[in-house]
């Protein structure tokens, strides 16, 4: 995804005004924020150091390590001075120095005994997800609320259900928080995984298919949905709101776990418990 460290950078400088760093403000700036010049001046390397950065070019300067890359002091200094939180940090050091992924066990495999600690979870909704945000593997009370064993592969992409199905907008009510928490969250997954030709591809696409999409993904914003709360208006259940934790998968860190867990004695609890008496045992895993 060329041009995603470049784009990255001058995101965050716009939104970085001088006075917050100590700088004078006044004389006209023809962009937001901070200036090349000022980053590179607050970060400790030269100008022409981080133009080249920001360009994507290799840059000539003794701060590059013995492998050729950007060294973890400087993109630490950037860091610093564009206020980058811990996931944004990470963001940049994986576009900044992308590495060739290698011998990591095929992201498409759950295991049995994850798909045996879905099972186990009888009264909470949880699937398993991989670094594209396809849907692998899920429990019943997940095929419930989500419908995965009544769709094909594809159908079962996160971002492809958000904004390329109409009926998304009535599923999630509060769809442009779920839009931007989607954007942000791939965003981050293609920062880590620059080699992926399936999700190079899948932002293609949606960028195409999808003005919201192109939109949002133009802001580059990056975090990892680690934990939350997500409202859903099920077709046959009513509203549904679940505070929700992303865990990882150890054995498969392209894989994550997502447990959507209702509140003791809450609505949702009783409209999930019916939901899941009127569910068939579904087929779970992708083929």
């Amino acid at each position: 995804m060329d041009g995603d460290l470049g784009d990255f950078l001058r995101s965050r400088r716009a939104r970085i005004q001088p006075e917050e760093v100590g700088l004078p403000s006044h004389g006209r700036r023809r962009v937001p924020g901070l200036r090349r010049e000022e980053v590179a001046q607050l970060a400790g390397v030269s100008v022409d150091y981080y133009i080249r950065l920001e360009q994507g070019r290799g840059p000539g300067d003794p701060s590059r390590t013995k492998s050729g890359g950007v060294s973890d002091a400087v993109l630490d200094a950037v860091a610093r001075v564009l206020r980058l939180d811990d996931t944004e940090h990470a963001y940049l050091h994986a576009v900044a120095r992308p590495r060739k992924q290698v011998g990591r066990p095929a992201a498409l495999r759950v295991r049995a005994g994850v798909q045996a600690l879905l099972d186990s979870m009888e009264r909470t909704p949880a699937f398993v997800l991989d670094q594209r945000m396809d849907v692998l593997a899920w429990n019943a009370l997940a095929d419930a609320v989500f419908g995965y064993s009544r769709t094909g592969p594809e159908d079962r992409s996160i971002p492809r259900h958000v904004f390329l199905d109409p009926g998304s907008h009535d599923f999630y009510p509060e769809w442009s928080a779920v839009a931007v928490q989607c954007v942000a969250h791939l965003r981050m997954l293609a920062g880590h995984h620059q080699d992926d030709r399936r999700l190079t591809a899948l932002v293609g696409e949606l960028s195409l298919k999808s003005d919201d999409f192109r939109r949002l993904w133009a802001d580059h914003p990056v975090r990892e949905c680690a934990y939350g709360v997500k409202r859903i208006q099920h077709p046959v259940a009513g509203l549904l709101t679940f505070p929700y934790e992303t865990l990882a998968v150890s054995a498969n860190p392209d894989q994550s776990l997502l447990v959507y867990t209702p509140q003791a004695g809450s609505e949702t609890e009783e409209r999930l418990r019916l939901l899941g008496s009127w569910k068939a045992t579904p087929v779970r895993t992708t083929p």
